[in-house]
């Protein structure tokens, strides 16, 4: 008989590695708080309870709290009950659902639209699905794409090319190195959530066209924030029509749950006919749908709060810079302010939830390179002057506190 393998105490070195390397996460218990987001209540390991200031979520309009979203969710509810009761193929596609792709569509101005549970799963399914779609398709992906993209690219199982972060030379050189009659599609995103940086749209747009390629966008952290309606960076440029496939999430600017491609009438077809991420998945609660679709379609006539978010995003921005703080600013509402260490970084996130009640989550590897750990804010137009203030000194405070660089880092 073999020796028995203790996988106790395998899992007790792996999380011990974390540990070691300040990486171990910890989740904190907060409860935000209905009408007064962007404030919410911790509750302390003790059982105890303090408010606090949520500086890092991604609600980044606060539609989460906003009237129209809950009004239609409640009507939901209160119409059809709680779940759907099924996969989209076996009772659970409602008007609800229906509605929203309709708004999703209409949003992209593209001829249809598919939901999904989460937009990390619109990501996987549909990425891994066209390779069976288009038999020998090459997939050309940023480095710094999403875990969701990377899982699907992967799990296609096909050629896949890897270019260097925004780099269009480089993609071009993978191109021109491949065989012309093959299929292609090149991934990337608008808006990289780690450095707040934005994607080369036109550029990889005209290599697509110069190569024949499909391009897939991942507009996650773009939807609801940028373009005249909220369509996104693509839509912001111009460039909507040039754009194949759409990936977005009701998750983050629309406050509410659940991911999505838009894409023309037959992308979709195919994808909700092929992709097992789809076909065997539950759908949304109507609930859920009804309260993104309200969201939608309250942004795209509130340009309003685009401005003032990005007016708060600024502001901030200016005040870390003011401190000296080594913060990278390409001009999205991504506020990453940079210390460099782990230990550190979870130190101040600590502090600051601690003793000033502010919390933001520290970021280190894998999620950023070493030596790049960050605390990363999203300010949000319900953080207002008060909320900002006090982050500010906070910030002046322990980075003072903790011996940190003031050398301003490029953006």
């Amino acid at each position: 008989m073999s020796k028995p393998i203790n996988y106790a105490a395998q899992l007790d070195t792996a999380i011990a590695q974390l540990y070691e390397e300040g990486r171990y996460r910890t989740f904190i218990d907060i409860e935000r708080q209905k009408g007064h987001f962007p404030h919410a209540v911790w509750t302390k390991p003790d059982g105890s309870k303090t408010p606090i200031t949520v500086w890092c979520g991604n609600d980044y309009l606060g539609m989460g709290q906003n009237a129209v979203v809950l009004d239609a969710m409640h009507e939901a509810i209160d119409a059809t009950g709680a779940g759907s009761g099924g996969t989209r193929n076996i009772s659970g596609t409602t008007v609800y659902h229906k509605r929203l792709e309709a708004e999703l569509a209409d949003l992209h101005q593209k001829e249809s639209a598919l939901l999904f549970t989460s937009a990390y799963i619109a990501n996987d399914a549909t990425l891994s699905t066209l390779r069976r779609l288009f038999d020998g398709l090459i997939i050309y992906s940023d480095e710094l794409n999403h875990a969701s993209m990377i899982e699907g690219v992967r799990r296609g199982n096909g050629a896949k090319r890897i270019f260097r972060h925004n780099d269009v030379a480089h993609l071009r050189e993978l191109l021109e190195a491949d065989d012309p009659a093959a299929p292609k599609l090149i991934a990337f995103e608008s808006v990289y959530s780690m450095d707040g940086d934005f994607g080369p749209i036109e550029e990889i747009c005209d290599l697509a066209d110069e190569f024949g390629a499909l391009t897939y966008i991942d507009e996650v952290h773009a939807v609801g924030m940028y373009g005249p309606r909220g369509g996104g960076v693509a839509e912001r440029d111009g460039l909507l029509d040039r754009i194949d496939i759409i990936n977005g999430t009701l998750a983050k600017a629309f406050g509410v749950m659940g991911g999505y491609i838009a894409a023309s009438e037959k992308m979709c077809d195919a994808i909700r006919s092929y992709a097992p991420g789809f076909i065997f998945t539950t759908s949304l609660p109507p609930a859920v749908a009804a309260g993104a679709a309200a969201s939608v379609a309250f942004l795209k006539t509130a340009e309003d709060v685009r401005v003032k978010h990005q007016t708060q995003a600024s502001i901030l921005k200016l005040r870390l810079k003011g401190l000296g703080l080594p913060i990278i600013d390409h001009g999205s509402h991504i506020v990453p302010v940079i210390v460099g260490n782990p230990v550190h970084t979870k130190l101040l996130s600590d502090k600051l939830l601690e003793e000033h009640g502010i919390y933001v989550q520290p970021i280190n590897f894998p999620t950023v390179p070493r030596g790049t750990e960050r605390l990363r804010f999203t300010p949000s137009p319900v953080h207002g002057p008060k909320e900002i203030d006090a982050l500010v000194r906070a910030m002046d405070e322990l980075w003072s506190h903790c011996a940190l660089n003031r050398a301003e880092m490029a953006g």
